[in-house]
């Protein structure tokens, strides 16, 4: 597998007011995003609403980035909870043209039975056409892959990598090192960018991608330097503020610096005029809007 950016977007899915994806929009925000120096993106993850995507909206998602960036590493997020889902959801994304699939750990039924959420990600790997990244969002699924099993899954010649958003650079730092070469750990939520980074972690798959491309990009040059320091908090007091209202609130900030953000979702609703004029306000302290 070739090496993945080292920043890309968790990327937002646009919808229409009858719950449609803009596709349009969809793809000319990947290729804005290519012409800022983003190199990379990541389909249907927490942010791109990857839980509420239907059958055949991944890989139309995809296959619409690949277009827009031919040269592009494109994953796919899967937000699966059987593995016959997620194998479904590997061949949309393997016929797609992606690079790689993110996979969320599933839940539902195998909450805490680490046996079978290892064996869940351990079977998909076997199979699967297209390498395999674990994906580690407890805030989302009320479920934390535990260390010892990512380090597992690590030597797994399938398994490529992990996207941590559990917000604790030491464990992502630690699973990073008991890895073997090629095992490429991102750190997802921008507050742990700048330590994970300078522990060596390999980059960052976040929400202020969509919006702040440019400040996460310097951040991840910089980590491990003093220079790295207001930078850093600047990214974690814009990124605090506009993903406190959750995946509304990015597609917000998307908007107001150059995406087409678009509606979510039902069961998620658009923001009211107070959160806007917060997330505004963050935008323009961080230098990114008048």
């Amino acid at each position: 597998m070739r090496t993945p950016p080292r920043v890309m977007p968790a990327i937002i899915t646009p919808f229409t007011a009858a719950g449609e994806i803009d596709e349009a929009a969809h793809e000319g925000n990947v290729a804005r995003l290519w012409a800022r120096g983003v190199h990379g993106v990541v389909i249907g993850g927490s942010n791109g609403e990857g839980p509420y995507l239907e059958p055949g909206e991944r890989g139309r998602l995809a296959a619409l980035a690949r277009r827009a960036t031919p040269d592009g590493f494109v994953m796919v997020g899967l937000a699966a909870e059987s593995l016959r889902a997620a194998r479904a959801m590997t061949a949309e994304a393997t016929a797609a043209g992606a690079d790689a699939v993110l996979v969320m750990t599933p839940t539902t039924l195998v909450r805490q039975r680490h046996d079978l959420v290892e064996g869940f990600f351990s079977d998909l790997a076997d199979d699967s056409p297209l390498p395999v990244f674990l994906y580690s969002v407890p805030k989302v699924t009320g479920y934390e892959l535990p260390t010892d099993v990512a380090i597992r899954l690590a030597a797994h010649p399938n398994v490529a990598g992990m996207k941590d958003s559990g917000g604790d650079p030491v464990r992502a730092v630690t699973v990073a090192a008991a890895a073997p070469g090629g095992f490429w750990m991102f750190a997802g939520a921008s507050a742990m960018v700048a330590p994970a980074i300078a522990g060596g972690v390999h980059g960052a798959v976040t929400a202020s991608a969509n919006y702040a491309p440019a400040l996460l990009g310097e951040v991840v040059a910089a980590a491990g330097t003093p220079a790295v320091d207001l930078l850093h908090e600047r990214l974690v007091s814009l990124s605090a503020a506009v993903e406190s209202h959750g995946v509304a609130g990015v597609k917000h900030a998307a908007t107001r610096t150059g995406l087409a953000g678009g509606l979510t979702r039902r069961p998620l609703r658009p923001l009211d005029g107070t959160a806007m004029a917060a997330i505004d306000a963050a935008l323009a302290a961080a230098g990114l809007v008048s």
